[in-house]
């Protein structure tokens, strides 16, 4: 019961944000004209401003945030760390990597340079699956080598960065950072396509979790098929933080705070999916509200505030780690 009122509680909590966001900003929509316009009426100026320029940047945001709290929840709950989300194993960089090579050395914009950085995501994720492999794969080599081939890709990007043209280095460095500006129905239509197919199926695929959750061992012992059910698991989670990052950026720090939030709030343990998909699309959408107005006169990009909150829960939970005698 207290699952269940957890969950609407944070769709709620989703709703008032993205109501804010749509609602604020330099042109006021009080919630009765946000209301009629989104119902058909309104003036010209109010359709302009949300249908052209809040609602796409807000949508786009909800998803992003979405994909981003599901992909985290899977490899947290798959390997077992809380460490192993995308942008910490080095799969955020895999697309990072790919897009700033499409940007700067072919010129790429648009729906190629999405493509690009959808691809960087998942050859990634190849790489780290295929050189973690040792007659299987486990979660704790699985995380090391992750890291350590986000390392690489990191001081590749830094390397092309020093290297590129001032207008170029800084068009990449706002999409490295994770931004929502200047989002448009073009490239929110295929993100929406894209979640509405990978949510419903990586929650299907997750009825694998729970035996992983038990153990390797344990869950042969049960039946399942661990290196299968891992991988298919991996190409979900993967998909969703490849069209997130596609989509906006790496926003750092969502995947990796989304899932040890929404569990907190839960009454059992569990991978709980949904409910760290909406944490993910409230830390968004309340992060991009505070980088647009909150933060003085200049608008920062939405990667910048989601940093300042996940970049100290990174130490906290290394220090924890290591006083609880786990961090070697």
């Amino acid at each position: 019961m207290r699952g269940t009122a957890v969950t609407l509680g944070l769709a709620a909590a989703v709703l008032a944000a993205l109501c804010g966001a749509l609602s604020y900003g330099d042109v006021v929509v009080p919630l009765p004209d946000l209301f009629a316009t989104l119902a058909g009426g309104g003036n010209g100026g109010t359709r302009f401003v949300l249908f052209d320029l809040r609602i796409p940047r807000a949508l786009t945001g909800l998803l992003v945030g979405a994909a981003f709290g599901m992909s985290g929840a899977v490899f947290q709950t798959m390997l077992r760390n809380p460490l192993a989300s995308p942008d910490v194993i080095g799969i955020s960089s895999g697309a990072s990597a790919a897009a700033v090579v499409g940007t700067m050395i072919f010129g790429l914009s648009g729906y190629a340079l999405s493509a690009s950085a959808l691809g960087g995501a998942l050859l990634g994720a190849a790489l780290i699956y295929a050189l973690a492999w040792r007659r299987g794969v486990t979660g704790y080599r699985l995380v090391l080598v992750g890291i350590g081939v986000g390392a690489v890709l990191t001081s590749f990007i830094s390397y092309l960065m020093t290297r590129a043209k001032v207008a170029e280095a800084q068009q990449a460095l706002v999409w490295l950072v994770g931004s929502l500006n200047e989002r448009t129905w073009s490239e929110v239509l295929p993100l929406v396509v894209a979640v509405a197919v990978l949510m419903p199926t990586t929650l299907l695929v997750a009825r694998t979790l729970r035996p992983l959750e038990l153990g390797d061992e344990t869950a042969t012992g049960l039946g399942a098929h661990v290196q299968w059910a891992r991988l298919g698991l991996m190409g979900c989670a993967v998909a969703l933080a490849g069209v997130a990052t596609a989509a906006a950026g790496p926003v750092a720090f969502v995947a990796f705070v989304a899932a040890p939030i929404a569990r907190r709030l839960m009454p059992a343990r569990g991978p709980a999916l949904l409910p760290a998909a909406l944490t993910g699309s409230l830390i968004v959408l309340v992060a991009d509200f505070v980088a647009q107005h909150l933060l003085g006169q200049t608008q920062y990009p939405v990667g910048v505030v989601t940093s300042v909150i996940g970049a100290p829960y990174l130490l906290w939970l290394l220090a924890r780690t290591n006083r609880v005698g786990r961090g070697g």
